[in-house]
């Protein structure tokens, strides 16, 4: 790294302190981003000079997220589970602790049955319907979302990463035009924040649609929960994330509507964040 190269990126550092709990470690993303090149090259001086394009892309890149742009959406990019995923302001960038559903889902699916039928409700990028994809080969997939352009973000996911074999659909929650389909598994990460939630300021380049849920965040929750019986098997599982502190209420909602074996996982903060029941 050059000593230009060192003092640009202290001042670019120093833009992003506001917004940014790794202020260095952003600038450098975005830097290497503009310059086309591994972050690592550009730590080991590897990179070369830039181009007047590129330093000005570098200065547009900083400006947005200096207003607060998450870098997912500056990037285009970003990491879940198993796989890498293309992410627009159409669709909620996927976060750590949804893997924690995903994962629970891999679980179960051994005792499913040898082709068992997977429907991800509210898929937005298709984060976890793909991660399931990738990690279950054997297993049928369908993603839906009421988003026309988060389907299509999901779409384009899905033919990157050569996962044809999941279906896509436009659905309102469950309402499939077909009434008699069933599922082994219904996993969700739905829209629950509350409508006066004092975190969506912080979450305004995010598509509302998939943050915000009633008064209380839980209205996309109940309509999930009442309708999946008639959507499961016997003996299936509905799978659903929650706020940190919706968690004694989706379990309530559960044991209303018949499920079984109701239980929750924590996230990587140790927040209640997944929970889920079994069909009888």
């Amino acid at each position: 790294m050059t000593r230009d190269t060192a003092t640009w990126l202290a001042a670019a550092s120093a833009q992003l302190a506001a917004v940014s709990d790794s202020p260095r470690a952003e600038a450098e993303r975005l830097l290497a981003l503009a310059l086309g090149v591994p972050r690592t090259h550009l730590l080991a001086g590897l990179a070369p000079a830039p181009e007047p394009s590129q330093a000005a892309a570098f200065e547009e890149s900083l400006s947005r997220r200096a207003a607060g742009e998450p870098f997912a959406y500056i990037s285009g990019e970003q990491p879940f589970h198993s796989i890498d995923l293309q992410v627009t302001p159409d669709v909620l960038i996927p976060r750590p602790d949804t893997e924690h559903l995903v994962d629970w889902a891999l679980e179960l699916l051994p005792a499913l049955g040898t082709q068992p039928q997977v429907w991800d409700v509210a898929t937005g990028s298709g984060c976890v319907a793909l991660a399931i994809a990738r990690s279950a080969p054997t297993v049928r997939l369908l993603a839906s979302d009421l988003s026309v352009a988060a389907l299509a973000v999901a779409r384009a996911n899905a033919e990157r990463l050569g996962l044809s074999r999941v279906e896509f659909a436009q659905v309102d929650v469950l309402a499939l035009p077909d009434p008699v389909r069933c599922f082994d598994l219904i996993v969700s990460n739905p829209p629950y924040i509350a409508e006066n939630d004092p975190h969506l300021p912080a979450l305004v380049h995010e598509p509302r649609l998939a943050l915000v849920s009633g008064v209380d965040g839980l209205d996309c929750l109940r309509r999930v929960i009442e309708q999946a019986p008639s959507r499961l098997r016997a003996a299936g599982w509905l799978l659903l994330e929650h706020g940190y502190d919706q968690g004694p209420a989706v379990r309530g909602l559960l044991a209303q509507a018949g499920f079984t074996d109701i239980g929750t996982r924590r996230d990587y903060g140790g927040n209640e964040r997944v929970s889920g029941g079994r069909r009888p």
